[in-house]
């Protein structure tokens, strides 16, 4: 064996790699590592932050549904006194409404399952997103819809109405005392509608002057009265809480399923845009064809962002219904009334 090649070989293997030494101790080389390092950092600093904000998405997307206010019809009690039992009743534009500062100093526990009333008086807020949206106060706007239902002569009889958003519920009583053949009252909190809504309304179908002949009756008393409620009024209507989409489920899939709505009737409920779409598609799916949606609002909710011409663009956008501002009431904060119909509707 011939050592002097095995020896050669060895040697050349030695001087490679002393090269390859030399090259990774040279400035050269650990300026371009330095470089690859952070290269490969900033690449897994923003993988980091994908991942996290991925997360967060998911994080929110989940909070978000765990957030959704599942929908729940309320029964009308048999006995209508307990309805009334402890409210002290007020009236305005000869309708009958429960005294909102008596329910914030009585109603607690079982009554306010939700917690809406304590948060909202201890929080002195009249919304709180999410969590309480507004139902424990009657806005003006409802009455400026009211005021509209008499110069347009607005018919009611016998069309299926939908009060959305009722919170007190007068824009629905109005419809039932206009001879509506079905009434039904959504709101969010389930609260509003025991506490207010479900009150309201009895309080109004009582045999004593009720309908058409209340405007000739006396002021009802501030005290509770017995409610001997006229069966036929109260067996039109119906009474939802709960988040809009959910409603919109459990009207269309029930198994009393409900026909879709000649008019929905509606106040106030555009402050916040987080909620257009979800009020959109509840309009798209449970108006009639040829219904109407009669909406009021401020033009410009100031805190929350929302408005009525920021929603007359978001319908606009959607290309599903047609617009029209049918007044506009200039006193104080101006405030407008819309109608909306599904475009090549009657």
């Amino acid at each position: 064996m011939d050592f002097r090649f095995n020896f050669a070989v060895d040697e050349n293997e030695n001087s490679e790699a002393d090269a390859h030494f030399l090259l990774l101790c040279s400035p050269e080389h650990k300026q371009e590592s330095r470089e690859k390092s952070r290269g490969t950092a900033s690449l897994a600093a923003k993988s980091s932050l994908k991942l996290a904000a991925a997360k967060y998405q998911d994080e929110a997307a989940l909070k978000k549904n765990l957030c959704v206010k599942a929908a729940k019809e309320h029964s009308i009690p048999q006995d209508l006194n307990k309805v009334l039992e402890n409210k002290v009743m007020e009236t305005v534009l000869d309708l009958s409404y429960v005294k909102l500062s008596v329910v914030e100093m009585t109603c607690s526990g079982d009554a306010d399952s939700e917690g809406i009333v304590s948060k909202s008086v201890s929080s002195h807020s009249d919304l709180i997103p999410g969590v309480y949206e507004g139902g424990l106060k009657i806005w003006e706007c409802t009455f400026d819809l009211m005021d509209y239902f008499s110069e347009a002569e607005i018919e009611f009889t016998n069309k299926t109405v939908l009060d959305l958003g009722c919170g007190a519920g007068l824009l629905g009583i109005v419809a039932l005392q206009g001879e509506a053949a079905r009434v039904h009252f959504q709101d969010y909190n389930s609260t509003v509608i025991d506490e207010i809504t479900l009150p309201n309304v009895v309080a109004n179908c009582v045999s004593e002057g009720s309908g058409k002949d209340r405007k000739a009756s006396k002021p009802p008393s501030k005290r509770p009265r017995k409610a001997e409620s006229s069966p036929d009024m109260l067996n039109r209507c119906r009474f939802f809480s709960g988040e809009w989409s959910q409603v919109s489920q459990l009207l269309l899939n029930s198994n009393k399923p409900c026909l879709k709505y000649d008019i929905i009737l509606t106040s106030e409920t555009i402050y916040n845009p987080d909620y257009y779409s979800a009020l959109h598609d509840t309009l798209a799916q449970l108006l009639d064809r040829n219904g109407r949606v009669y909406l009021a609002s401020k033009v410009h909710y100031f805190g929350v962002g929302g408005g009525i011409y920021l929603f007359e663009k978001f319908i606009e956008d959607k290309n599903v219904f047609t617009t029209s501002m049918v007044k506009t009431i200039d006193q104080g904060l101006q405030r407008c009334i819309m109608e909306i119909a599904f475009k090549n509707s009657c």
